[in-house]
């Protein structure tokens, strides 16, 4: 089985979870090939370059994504268009709305409010992708409008998520069909991610 770990927005392909799934399936689960993309470019590159991995490993192996925050959001896009099975962690649902506060935060900082250039850099994030104007339009032109393979589809959510809205989550995937687990206290990190590698690996061969 082939695993794509999809990093969040502030991270990069040497990610603390990609790294703890990795190594868990390399002492427990020789079967299993981790991958690790490092995904900081526009989101156009990071949904082209996952869709024809996905493609592209689907051929030899059963593949599933495994997606964290915005991770999370592509995964469900790539899943739409694949109909490669996907694990969320606390998914983003709503990017076209939730990194608007790069673009608000740009204006402020200006003299005037009469927008701003397409290729004008709003944040540069830790793993050095350098969002724009044209990002933010991707996503809002990208919505997540459905989930096309609610039975390949499963969501693992913490109740104490301090960045992303978990009852959003939990609404939209359960009324896409999807299966969501919620779980209680937590952070939107999933620090006990080692501990959970038990039931991360279970529900991803369930989704095969």
């Amino acid at each position: 089985m082939n695993l794509i770990y999809i990093h969040g927005l502030d991270s990069d392909a040497n990610s603390t979870k990609g790294i703890l799934l990795e190594s868990y399936c390399q002492k427990n689960h020789s079967d299993i090939k981790v991958y690790r993309p490092d995904l900081n470019q526009s989101p156009e590159q990071v949904f082209s370059y996952l869709t024809d991995l996905v493609t592209e490993l689907k051929k030899d192996n059963k593949t599933v994504l495994i997606g964290s925050s915005l991770g999370g959001y592509f995964s469900t896009l790539v899943s739409n268009h694949t109909g490669c099975p996907a694990l969320l962690l606390n998914p983003s649902t709503q990017p076209h709305i939730t990194l608007q506060r790069f673009y608000n935060t740009s204006i402020s900082n200006r003299d005037s409010s009469d927008g701003l250039p397409n290729n004008k850099v709003l944040h540069t994030t830790a793993g050095g992708w350098n969002i724009t104007p044209s990002d933010l339009q991707w996503f809002a032109d990208h919505q997540l409008l459905a989930v096309n393979y609610p039975d390949k589809v499963a969501v693992l959510l913490k109740k104490g998520d301090e960045l992303l809205n978990s009852e959003l989550s939990k609404a939209y995937y359960q009324s896409q069909g999807a299966s969501v687990a919620v779980q209680a206290g937590g952070d939107h990190r999933f620090s006990d991610f080692g501990e959970q590698l038990p039931k991360v690996i279970d529900m991803l061969q369930q989704l095969l």
